[in-house]
């Protein structure tokens, strides 16, 4: 038996032989409404019991007050205890008149069943309640409770007392069965009130366990799983929402994550394994064959080189992720900038023809290097995707509302299918259907343009694309200006 009740206890969280787990929440509110509903309702029942009982000892104080004063105004009358002192009523019902001389000797006795002044004495209370009087005073005597007062006058030349009692036995028993009825109620009112929220708040509270064994269920292999949205549209449901959502993001990224890690391993893998090969071809031949050794070292210090780029561009989109590539940036003049990196185009590029149209002054705000590095990215895959003689063109100029400059990097290159344009901004994606030179296909990482992507959203720049298969492709920069 005491082994089900510790199950039960630590299935609560509560301590059991040195063993603690945490409270859950509904065993929590139950606890604090029971509570709470335990000190008002105790704190109700003293304060109704303190005015029941001040009640019942104010009312026997005030009559025996009107009696005392009837009593005395008839003495100072000059009445004497006659029947005509007592055709006026001096006395209300229930308060009992003992008259009596020095010696003690009863001269009048209202009631001849009340017990003597003597025992009366002899049974007073050292404690008072807190609600009788201070001018009266309270005796206990087998089951009665007797509230009585004691006053000294002169009649007719004679010292006499005059003793006046009030009996509140049946009032005290009321008072104790009330007592009785109010503390049972409030000990069951508590029980009540603890089932009742134990049950209520684990009802309410439902959704958030099943949230949590389904966020225990989840592994990052199944990301599948969501929660229940309840049909009522209440904070619960707006959590199971909320967190369904966030799974949906963190899949969507995870499987983000997963395509890049893939994809860079096989980026990664062909030129470790074009190394490999020439390195073998070299041990075994490059010693006696010039030829071979001048084609093997050539070939792998190109796929270095790539190899290298490639890892360049994979640490840049992981500072990216990781919000730790700096930018500094400050105040430039983009025309200046298009025009250096256009020059420097020219210079280099042999197979195109390189062109920079119009190219108004504009002040922008932004890092130099990483918005060089936006430009050349679009101008080295024009050049790639463009067949030799082909143009490349630059064009900037002021939008109509002056808010902005819009910066044209173009080519008549090979263009790109509709379909595709909304997917080249992906990491390592490439349209190798449609965006190969007839001479014998095109390298690259697929990571150039994710690269400018980031760059204009950090420069707050806006990218559309206009292109066509067999027509060419133009990026249009919507850059902001300064002021």
């Amino acid at each position: 038996m005491w082994s089900r009740i510790k199950s039960w206890l630590r299935r609560k969280c509560i301590k059991v032989d040195g063993k603690t787990a945490k409270l859950r929440i509904s065993t929590k509110i139950a606890c604090l409404y029971g509570a709470i509903l335990f000190v008002m309702l105790c704190l109700m029942s003293f304060v109704t019991g303190l005015g029941i009982y001040f009640g019942f000892y104010n009312q026997a104080e005030r009559e025996m007050d009107l009696s005392i004063r009837n009593v005395l105004q008839q003495l100072d009358a000059g009445k004497a205890f006659t029947r005509e002192f007592w055709l006026n009523e001096p006395i209300l019902p229930g308060v009992v008149l003992r008259v009596t001389d020095v010696s003690g000797q009863v001269l009048i006795n209202t009631d001849n069943h009340y017990p003597t002044v003597e025992d009366v004495d002899a049974h007073v209370v050292k404690h008072k309640p807190l609600w009788a009087s201070e001018q009266m005073e309270v005796s206990k005597l087998h089951n009665m409770v007797i509230y009585h007062e004691k006053i000294d006058t002169v009649y007719r030349g004679e010292m006499l007392q005059l003793h006046f009692y009030r009996t509140i036995t049946a009032d005290e028993q009321f008072l104790r069965r009330l007592q009785f009825f109010v503390l049972s109620g409030t000990v069951l009112s508590f029980i009540l009130a603890l089932f009742a929220g134990y049950f209520v708040s684990n009802r309410i509270l439902r959704p958030i366990r099943t949230l949590t064994q389904t966020a225990r269920k989840i592994e990052v292999e199944r990301m599948d799983r969501r929660i229940p949205v309840p049909e009522s549209h209440d904070e619960l449901s707006e959590l199971a929402d909320t967190f369904n959502h966030m799974l949906d993001r963190l899949q969507a990224g995870f499987k983000q994550q997963q395509r890049f890690v893939s994809d860079a391993s096989h980026e990664l893998r062909t030129p470790v394994t074009v190394i490999l090969g020439y390195s073998d071809l070299l041990s075994r031949w490059g010693r006696t064959d010039k030829s071979v050794l001048d084609e093997g070292i050539d070939s792998i210090r190109s796929e270095a080189e790539d190899m290298q780029q490639l890892i360049e561009k994979l640490l840049f989109l992981a500072r990216a992720d990781q919000k730790r590539q700096v930018l500094h940036k400050e105040n430039l003049e983009l025309s200046e900038l298009v025009a250096d990196v256009m020059k420097k185009m020219q210079l280099v590029e042999k197979d195109h023809t390189v062109e920079l149209r119009e190219n108004e002054q504009g002040e922008i705000y932004g890092d130099q290097v990483t918005i060089r590095q936006m430009m050349r990215i679009f101008l080295q895959n024009s050049s790639k995707y463009t067949p030799k003689g082909g143009h490349i063109w630059a064009s900037s100029h002021r939008s109509t509302d002056g808010k902005f400059m819009l910066l044209e990097l173009a080519d008549d290159g090979i263009g790109i299918a509709k379909e595709n344009q909304k997917k080249i901004f992906e990491r390592f994606y490439r349209v190798d259907s449609s965006r190969t030179k007839a001479e014998g296909g095109v390298s690259g990482t697929g990571l150039g343009l994710s690269i400018a992507q980031w760059i204009a959203e950090q420069h707050d720049i806006k990218i559309s694309i206009d292109s066509d298969l067999g027509k060419g492709t133009k990026f249009t920069l919507k850059i902001p200006l300064v002021g």
